[in-house]
């Protein structure tokens, strides 16, 4: 197959694996890179805590780009995630930016809203040939031509069945794939959400997607640094055992668990979007639940395609079992 993700990005098959927080860290990512996809560095990959000093944060970032390079030479991203609510007040993406100019970083992908703040680093990324792989949380047809216009290189089309920050519309995969392909002019489309399975890639290229963008598939890999514990209890769940609750700035979904079974209450009982946000305690109750493994003080954010996992796989598997019938370099 003809494949423009593969000819822009440098890489061999058309998958980006998302940047899942504090999951990700170098081996995982360089894994990725080193079996034909792009590895991609998250907010705070490799680390343990936070940190809200926005250099201390700016060179852990640093440290992690290079062990990264130091693992492989094919291409690889990283993630970027500016402040949306208070764009002229944004103290951790500029150091960000700093790393990744000064690294040679060579792709991004960024997750964001179409802003005047977007367009300006756009137009940065691309004075330095960096590539810019463009995902919305909430895909429409106007923010894609905007994020075209303002100089991205691919668009991710993000559905409901994803793990992590879900969409404000309920589309699912396969109903905002076209919806974004149709929204296009000149640059291709990738699909996420719920993909964990040869079928599911072969239904987004049916779609008229390049690619795929995926998250839950990588968290079940023996290179992912989630806690042991929570694999296990994953392997033998299914979409059908997520609960789904409201948060900001929509809706969230989680395994079960104390604190994910209280945030369900409290939407039955008509808590405000606010209100459980507050309570969910964003990153870092994802790692507790995630990466120490407490299922009950934390959460555990993984979308639709948990269905179609059953097994602990290294990565270069996981990404041969998804390519396998196609012929991505053509």
């Amino acid at each position: 197959m003809t494949n423009r993700v593969c000819s822009i990005l440098g890489i061999e098959k058309p998958i980006i694996q998302g940047p899942m927080v504090y999951l990700t860290d170098a081996k995982l990512v360089a894994a990725v890179s080193n079996a034909g996809g792009m590895g991609s560095l998250g907010p705070h990959a490799g680390q343990t805590d936070s940190t809200k000093d926005p250099i201390e944060r700016a060179e852990r970032l640093r440290t992690q780009i290079q062990q990264v390079k130091e693992l492989t030479d094919k291409p690889f991203s990283v993630n970027v995630l500016p402040s949306q609510n208070h764009e002229d007040d944004d103290r951790y993406t500029p150091p960000q930016l700093e790393v990744i100019f000064e690294e040679g970083v060579p792709a991004v992908t960024f997750v964001g809203e179409p802003n005047r703040s977007m367009v300006r680093m756009f137009g940065e990324f691309k004075q330095r040939g960096i590539k810019i792989v463009y995902r919305s949380l909430n895909p429409t047809p106007e923010n894609t031509r905007a994020a075209e216009e303002a100089g991205a290189d691919i668009v991710v089309a993000t559905g409901f069945d994803e793990g992590g920050t879900l969409p404000i519309m309920t589309l699912g995969t396969f109903s905002i794939v076209p919806l974004i392909k149709d929204a296009v002019k000149d640059i291709p489309v990738m699909a996420a959400g719920g993909i964990a399975d040869r079928r599911a890639v072969d239904a987004t290229l049916a779609l008229g997607a390049e690619g795929v963008y995926c998250g839950t598939v990588f968290l079940m890999s023996q290179e992912c640094r989630m806690a042991e514990n929570v694999k296990q209890a994953l392997l033998g769940a299914t979409a059908r055992d997520l609960l789904l609750f409201r948060t900001m700035p929509a809706y969230y979904r989680s395994y079960p668990g104390d604190l994910a079974r209280e945030l369900v209450s409290m939407d039955k009982a008509g808590a405000t979007n606010e209100e459980l946000g507050a309570k969910m305690g964003g990153f870092e109750n994802l790692r507790i639940g995630m990466l120490e493994g407490d299922m009950d003080k934390g959460y555990v954010s993984v979308g639709n395609g948990i269905t179609h996992i059953h097994e602990i796989k290294p990565i270069k598997q996981i990404i041969d079992d998804l390519t396998a019938h196609l012929n991505a370099t053509d």
